[in-house]
């Protein structure tokens, strides 16, 4: 040993208990008790509390010896060391009186308030929130919970140091002590970082941050900082944003906190502890000048500040230093953390398992249980065995072991051969019966437990299900029916509570099998004939109980017992715990599974013991319940948890005549949770006065598993002394022990849970992987072999195998024993003397990026951080999900519903800097939940599996998230490079040699298709109405419907001619030729008519959607900028709207008075005008078409006279359109494709158009389609919002318009006009829903046009079906086609855009080089035809921009076509098919628009993929839009649900976009349904949006930012 601690491995610093001699009275030790408690309760200020204290402790302090703190570090190590080497008398007592100050487990909290000081004044942005999201919404969430929900490791963090004395180390006299105390009073221990160094002795000071390095970030630093962070975010060229770099002025003021003066007592490397106990209220009481950390932000401050808070506070991830590899482009990998070469390393032998004592050998024990039973109850039948307690603690009733025998008997013979179906009896031996009794009846609980062993059949001890949507209860129902459990066992009383169904029966609950009730205490039970006996074997192998485990999953198994288990087990406990017969045990524990059962139901029966149980109701009303029963029962033995411990503390001062020295064990049940130290600390603190004597605290560690593992043997057995071990907490995250000696704040204090069970091999093994036996200084997983363990998860064979038959191996491979082992789920090590350590569970273990941490670890750092104040101790759960192939961690608590919005968030954000400081891992989401919500356990605690998948299904319902991926996410992929480009003759050459043929494609030759087209005679659009007024008068073109479905205009070519010149007569005195005129008007004829009128008079018509009326305020500006933009002197338009453009509320959204001539055309006269305008060339301009881009940019482009006659050429050939036809429209004709069907080309091919205004869809949504079905129309137009409202309104209905015949077998092609990447999944769901209705599933197609070019490709009548090919989403990332199978990951579905029109050439060029791209590359689409439009037509006429887009030839290869840049990325595709001319088909696959795209980390992405991604994340979502902001993205959700699920939103929201895109999110808007702005097309602008989110227009319900 003495080797092992000079290389400072394992150095354990055992510290026997303090001795009992105090130098302070015990009534002044008792009114400092009551001072602490007063204070933890908030019952008097910190003040008030220094001050009394003060008074208190003024006469003794020249009395306290104490020891140097420069001389304590020698001293200690010396100490411990010769403990450790000869483990004699004398150096043992004197190791007692150098309590190590390290010891102290209230260092925790301590060490977290000095890692909060440690951090600089840092503002974080605080999330918005509407203020009905504020209101909670039930009333049961403004009651406190009941404290008793508290976890089961409700002792966690009171951390209470403990009153000890020693005797003075000779040669140290008095004034040295003076001095000393002196300096701390000028500088408490905690009140500054930096004081600190003067308590810890070894320490470092804390406070000795770079401050240099903070002044050093400079702008430009900063600026490179956030460069680097948001990775290549290129601005688009919009307003350009804010500098949000500016961090200089606040960056390097280091924050010290003040040294307030105070007297904590004697303070800390000072030996005697007068118990400190950390303030309420946080950091300290605060001094002037002290440091608030957070001042969260007033919540309605501009987003665009909160934004730049945000930026200010991100700092660069902490990222490890990469490996130099190559990253194929397509396999982008996730950057993996490369494991830190200074990382601890085990250093220590292979250890040797361990052997408990041999057990036992005991005359006359009984052979089995039952035999104990039968022996006591024929016997000792007065003996009493257990006594039941109500709520108010009175004894109800004693069961004497005579009684609990004969009933027992009843039972079992009741069950056997009193139960029948269908004449067979319901149970034979070995079948399963669960037991449903609540925790206040221990009586009938045992009776049951004991009949069914007498009966031989085998109890599955369950809790009482309260409702049907308990937490878990669908898990125990899977456990149940796996047993094949047919019968429950219950009360009464309890048969009484249970919900019941409308037939009276109790209700089955979810996932339930169906269960027999049978109630045990009724009339049922019959007494067995004389000559009926019970068979009594020797216990066997055979089965005897079934104890459930809940697993970290959520899931439930049941655990095998056998009897000869559970005789051994008992044997064990027995002896370990030196019971004898006739003892008084007190029980707090469930007795129905794990050391409640073990200890009060079985071990007791066997000696013969009297068990006093304390129901869990009872601990609620009176925590110090069991402490009375001690003291009036005399008990011997306690069995508790650390919690019980707790809470008696909290309510002690009531008491004065209580007694704990009968008591010569204390058995802590959950002595393996780390933090049961203090409870164990404070508890002794307080009760030594009151006889307990501190060697009785007997910690023990088990698991369902294994039963109990370890337990610390009474005084009386001489065994070695308790020890205890300070562990550094960076070492255990790499599973290594390494004794704490500099870090002072992530500290560990661990006590040891005492010595092997008799009869057991203990060894420690690896927890992942193969079991290899791990070294003397490695945490791994506790494994036990002995005769006292499980036996196997019933019906789980593998999983069995996996946990019970374990055989740990050295590192060669060799196993260590011919005995299987049982995995105890407990991690631990096993330290000098043979005591056992645990540091944590399989089931708390997170790894985060490799490194190991503990649930419970994090919890009790969390209530560190003032607690008491937001929220409620115990009702904190900690769990780590899985998002981008690591855990991450998060952390539920419940906030009190006192603590404000901003108190709330202040304490989050210090709980994040506390667990950073301490674990240095960082929490991804913190939420805080209403009082009362989370799921529960069965007795109190907090069921962390269903909490767990609450939160990841977007129920768990938070009033407050704070959500940190920034920091935390460290494995992104490393952002790309821009390789230079290579040229683009390169590029044709290497396509050359890879065999790739360059993409371009074209419609079929206009040249070659002669047709009978007698419109191709005119130059004009207007001589070809003249020629059909003529030709055709009659011939109806138009077709207009309203919301009924009737007819509500037409017009035939004779009175469309005759409308028209009455307009043009009109114009021609008052307008110029050339003048461009605006058209306002509701879709119908009045629009057409007035169109060809301006044609007639010469003037360049302008369509303009007219304002809406209930709207102006946002629809009237696009009004007055259309008219302004595109210069026209005169508006035609209604009557109505004629008086609305002049109205009040105009007024109000314009400026009314600048409008030019407005003319109502309603009554024009009839006349006709003089002459026709004939134009000079058709190159001269016909219209103007704007249309506002989803970008939010207005454009106007020129279509010239020839542009127009092609366009309808084109459209005509490709759609086979013909007099005798009729197709119905269902578009707004403002613009674009729906304004060129709506108005040129019914008029150029002569076919009869059924128009339907889609707004009239809004209160008919069967509309249109009845009109198709009505026409029997072949092909048909419409828009992707009629599609939605139609897949929407109508998709419950398809019976209803069947039965009104609704028939759509005639449409041969329904056309979805539109400008973007097809919508899939819209489409197909519209042909699913409408199949029904005859609708060809290979009817829907899709167009695609732009503004250069309204019309590039439309399916029409011929030619193959359109094809589906699916990308690689990751690849086109990096602007790059991969094609692959259907259903692989990151697969993204595209549809061909229709077929390429006739006339029209399509090439793809490189965005960069504009040299021309290969077949299946992805780059712009450009195009060529006689139908593009010929420029853009701007307020300046920026000849730049229209030379660009509208003129462009490429840099290599056909230098001389003139081609249109269409601003949309996509690729083209040579297919398997042929076309209408027989040749293969070129499909176009459109992907996106340019400017649409974002450009993060060096990746360009497209906005619908990750808006697609997020739709899907949770039901609620109905809506969804992205943008960026700074670099930041931000994602904008429309919520349609309750408001209290906007925050569950958040998290989803960032865990799927990391996921599927590797983009952190920075901002999550949360909107009201319909917030997100749409255009006539359907298409979401975005860019609405982000003005409306920075202007603070949205109304949002809530605003996370992600730190």
């Amino acid at each position: 040993m003495a080797e092992r601690s000079s290389t400072g491995l394992l150095t354990m610093m055992l510290e026997p208990t303090p001795a009992v001699a105090m130098t302070l009275p015990a009534e002044v030790r008792e009114k400092l008790a009551e001072l602490e408690l007063e204070l933890s309760e908030g019952d008097i200020t910190q003040k008030g509390y220094e001050k009394k204290r003060g008074k208190l402790l003024a006469p003794y302090i020249p009395q306290i010896q104490g020891v140097d703190p420069s001389l304590q570090i020698d001293n200690r190590i010396q100490a411990s060391s010769q403990v450790a080497l000869q483990g004699s008398k004398s150096n043992k007592s004197r190791a007692a009186n150098t309590r190590d100050e390290r010891f102290r487990s209230d260092l925790h909290t301590e060490a977290v308030q000095a890692a909060l000081a440690k951090y600089k004044e840092r503002k974080m942005p605080m999330p918005s929130k509407r203020r009905s999201v504020l209101v909670q919404s039930s009333v049961e969430a403004c009651t406190p919970p009941d404290t008793s929900s508290a976890s089961e490791d409700e002792g966690s963090l009171r951390r209470q140091g403990r009153l000890t004395t020693s005797t003075p180390y000779q040669g140290h006299s008095h004034p040295a002590v003076e001095h000393w105390f002196n300096r701390v009073i000028q500088g408490s221990s905690t009140s500054s970082s930096a004081s600190s160094t003067s308590s810890h002795p070894g320490g470092r000071s804390v406070t000795t941050t770079n401050t240099t390095a903070h002044a050093a970030l400079n702008v430009n630093a900063a600026a490179t900082a956030l460069a680097d962070l948001m990775a290549h975010t290129q601005l688009d060229n919009h307003s350009a944003p804010p500098d949000v770099t500016g961090l200089s002025e606040r960056s390097s003021h280091h924050a010290e906190r003040p040294h307030v003066a105070s007297v904590r007592g004697v303070s800390r490397g000072f030996n005697h502890h007068t118990s400190v106990m950390e303030t309420a209220d946080g950091c300290e009481w605060r001094g002037e000048g002290s440091l608030t950390l957070i001042d969260g932000v007033p919540v309605n401050s501009r987003v665009s500040n909160k934004i730049q808070q945000l930026l200010n506070t991100l700092k660069r991830p902490k990222r490890p230093p990469l490996r130099e590899f190559f990253v194929d482009d397509f396999e982008e990998l996730l950057d993996v953390q490369q494991p830190d070469p200074n990382q601890p390393k085990p250093e220590g032998q292979q250890m040797c398992p361990l052997e408990g004592e041999p057990l036992g050998v005991v005359t006359n024990w009984p052979p089995s249980l039952p035999a104990a039973l039968q022996r006591w109850g024929t016997t000792q039948p007065k003996s009493p065995c257990l006594t039941a307690l109500d709520n108010a603690g009175k004894p109800v009733y004693t069961l004497t072991y005579g009684k609990l025998w004969t009933r027992s008997q009843k039972l079992g013979y009741t069950l056997l051969n009193k139960l029948s179906s269908r004449n067979e009896p319901l149970l034979v031996p070995g079948d399963r019966v669960a037991l449903v009794f609540p925790n206040n009846d221990p009586v009938m609980f045992m009776v049951a437990f004991y009949g069914c062993l007498l009966a031989e059949l085998v109890p599955v001890p369950i809790e009482v299900p309260l409702t049907r949507k308990d937490a878990g209860s669908q898990q125990i129902g899977f456990l149940l029916g796996s047993c094949g459990v047919t019968l429950a066992l219950t009360t009464d009383a309890c048969q009484k509570g249970l919900p019941k169904a409308q037939t009276g029966e109790v209700a089955t609950f979810k996932g339930w099998p169906r269960l027999l009730w049978f109630v045990t205490d009724g009339k049922h039970v019959v007494k067995p004939p004389k000559d009926w006996h019970p068979p009594i074997r020797e216990a066997s192998n055979d089965i005897a109980y079934i104890e459930y485990k809940t697993s970290k999953e959520g899931s439930t198994m049941g655990i095998t017992v056998s009897h000869s288990a559970m005789l051994a087990h008992c044997h064990a406990l027995t002896q370990a715990c030196g019971y004898t017969e006739g003892e008084t045990i007190t029980n707090v524990l469930d007795f129905k599974r794990e050391a409640g059962l073990w200890h009060g139901v079985l071990t007791s029966v066997m000696n013969r013991m009297h068990v006093i149980s304390i129901p869990y109701s009872l601990m609620k009303v009176n925590p110090l319940s069991w402490i009375m029963k001690v003291h009036t029962y005399k008990a011997r033995v306690a069995v508790v948890k650390s919690r019980d411990m707790h809470w008696s503390l909290l309510a002690q001062r009531d008491q004065r005549d209580i007694s704990l020295s009968s008591l010569r064990m204390l058995i802590v049940a959950d002595g393996a949770n780390p933090w049961s130290i203090s409870s164990c600390d404070a508890f002794l603190n307080v009760f030594q006065s009151r006889g307990l004597r501190p060697e009785v605290i007997c910690p023990c560690a088990s698991s369902s598993e294994a039963m109990t593992v370890a337990i610390r043997r009474p005084p009386e057995m001489g065994v070695p002394p308790p020890g205890k071990a300070v562990l550094s907490m960076g070492g255990l995250s790499h599973g290594v022990i390494r004794v704490d000696t500099e870090e002072k704040l992530s500290v560990l204090t661990v006590q040891d849970v005492g010595q092997v069970m008799p009869g057991a091999l203990v060894c420690v093994v690896r927890a992942e992987g193969i079991p290899y036996l791990c070294q003397t200084d490695e945490v791994g997983e506790i494994c036990v072999s002995s005769g006292s363990t499980g036996v196997a998860y019933y019906g789980l064979p593998g999983m069995t195998k996996n946990i019970f038959e374990t055989v740990p191996v050295t590192p060669s491979g060799i196993p260590i024993s011919d005995r299987p082992f049982t995995r105890t789920s407990l991690l631990g090590f096993v330290g000098p003397d043979s005591l056992v350590f645990v540091v944590g569970k399989m089931d708390g273990l997170m790894v985060v990026s490799g490194r190991r941490h503990n649930a419970d670890d994090v919890v009790a750092t969390a209530l560190a951080v003032e607690p008491m104040k937001f929220v409620y101790r115990g009702r904190i759960a900690v769990f780590s999900v899985s998002v981008l192939h690591d855990e991450r961690i998060v952390v539920v608590a419940e906030q009190r519903p006192d603590a404000s919005e901003e108190d709330s968030f202040q304490w989050m954000s210090r709980v994040l800097q506390a667990i950073d400081s301490i674990h240095q891992v960082g929490v991804y989401c913190l939420a805080l939940v209403p009082a009362n919500t989370l799921p529960k356990a069965p007795l109190g605690g907090i069921h962390i599996s269903e909490t767990k998948q609450r939160f990841l299904e977007g129920a768990l319902h938070p009033c407050n998230v704070l959500m940190c991926p920034h920091t935390c996410v460290t494995n992104l992929p490393k952002p790309r490079q821009k390789q230079p480009e290579v040229g683009p003759a390169s590029m044709i050459v290497g396509n050359l040699v890879a065999g790739k043929r360059i993409a371009q494609a074209c419609g079929r030759d206009l040249g070659q298709l002669e047709d009978n087209d007698q419109a191709r005679k005119f130059l004009y659009i207007q001589d070809v109405l003249q020629w059909r007024a003529q030709a055709t008068p009659d011939h109806p073109l138009f077709l207009v419907l309203n919301a009924k479905g009737t007819v509500s205009s037409s017009a035939s070519c004779l009175q469309l001619h005759k409308r028209a010149e009455r307009v043009a007569a009109a114009l021609m005195g008052r307008l110029n030729t050339g003048d461009h005129v605006a058209l306002v008007y509701p879709p119908g004829i009045d629009l057409i008519a007035t169109f060809y009128g301006c044609l007639y008079a010469g003037c360049v018509p302008v369509t303009v959607r007219p304002p809406h009326p209930q709207n102006l305020a946002t629809t009237l500006p696009t009004v007055k900028m259309i008219v302004e933009v595109s210069k026209s002197v005169c508006i035609l338009t209604t009557q109505a709207i004629t008086k609305l453009l002049k109205s009040k509320e105009a007024a109000a959204a314009v400026d009314i008075k600048s409008w030019p001539t407005v003319l109502d055309t309603d009554d024009l006269p009839r006349k006709k005008s003089p002459q026709m305008y004939k134009p000079p060339t058709p190159e001269m301009l016909a219209y103007l078409d704007f249309s506002v881009s989803t970008t939010g940019i207005l454009a106007g482009v020129k279509m010239s006279h020839a542009a127009t006659s092609a366009l309808c050429r084109s459209i005509k050939l490709q759609c086979e359109l013909y007099p005798s036809r009729q197709i119905a429209i269902c578009l707004d004709p403002y613009c674009g494709l729906g304004f060129a069907l709506w108005c040129l080309c019914s008029v150029y091919s002569g076919h009869q158009s059924i128009l339907v205004p889609p707004l009239e869809l809004e209160s008919n949504a069967s509309l249109w389609l009845a009109a198709v079905s009505q026409y029997k129309v072949r092909v048909t137009f419409c828009s992707y919002s009629v599609m939605e409202m139609c897949t929407k309104g109508l998709g419950s209905q398809t019976e209803a318009l069947r039965l009104r015949n609704v028939n759509l077998s005639c449409v041969r092609t329904c056309m979805v006009v539109a400008e973007e990447r097809p919508r899939i999944a819209l489409t197909q769901s519209f042909s699913k829903i409408f199949k029904d209705l005859g609708l060809s599933p290979r009817a829907v197609s899709t167009t695609f046009g732009c503004r250069v070019n309204v019309a590039i490709c439309l399916q029409g009548t011929a030619g193959p079906d359109p094809t589906t090919v699916y990308v690689d989403m990751r690849a086109l990332r990096h602007d790059r086609v991969r094609l692959v199978e259907r259903g692989s990951p990151h697969s993204l579905p595209l549809m061909e855009s229709g077929k390429i029109l006739p006339g029209v050439k399509v090439i793809i060029a490189n965005t960069e080089t504009k040299g021309p791209l290969g077949d299946s590359h992805l780059g712009e689409i450009w195009v060529s035809s006689p139908h593009n439009a010929t420029g853009y037509y701007t307020v300046y006429g920026e000849e730049a921009l229209h030379a660009d887009h509208f003129n462009t030839k490429l840099s290599f290869g056909d230098t001389q076509t003139v081609w249109a840049r269409t601003g949309y990325l996509g690729f083209l595709r040579r297919t398997e098919l042929t076309d209408a001319s027989g040749e293969r088909h070129d499909a176009l696959y459109v992907v996106g628009s340019l400017d649409e795209t974002l450009e993060l980390r060096g990746m360009r992405y497209h906005p619908i993929d990750i808006e697609t991604s997020v739709i899907r994340s949770h039901k609620s979502i109905a809506e969804c839009a992205v943008f960026t902001w700074t670099n930041l993205l931000v994602v904008v959700v429309e919520l349609e649900g309750s408001e209290q699920e906007a925050l569950d939103l958040v998290a989803l929201v960032t865990n799927v976009v990391l996921e599927e895109h590797y983009l952190i999110v920075g901002v999550v808007v949360v909107v009201d349904p319909g917030v997100i702005p749409i255009n006539s097309r359907g298409e979401k602008q975005r860019m609405h949006l982000r003005d409306g989110f920075l202007a603070d227009q949205l109304d949002p319900i809530y605003v996370a930012y992600n730190m």
